[in-house]
């Protein structure tokens, strides 16, 4: 139900959640050698592997994924991680 998804909602789902979740979708994560967390509804996208954030803040400081085999195409989304 549309009114009732918090995918849009800044404060719940921050715009880094939602640029990953566009980048894992991407990139095949389904098929990664390394997909801990990922798209994990009850965990921080800071738990994530590969996700590195600064303390306190929730804040993506670095994406790791290394060897990890990623494939297909990088999504716009990857434009509003900061």
């Amino acid at each position: 139900v549309k009114e009732f998804d918090l995918a849009s909602d800044t404060v719940l789902c921050p715009i880094e959640r939602n640029a990953l979740i566009n980048f894992y979708d991407s990139a095949k994560g389904v098929e990664w050698t390394d997909n801990t967390d990922w798209l994990d509804e009850y965990e921080s996208y800071c738990k994530w592997y590969g996700v590195t954030c600064d303390e306190g803040k929730n804040r993506m400081t670095k994406l790791e994924l290394a060897n990890n085999g990623l494939s297909g195409r990088l999504s716009d989304s990857i434009g509003n991680l900061t």
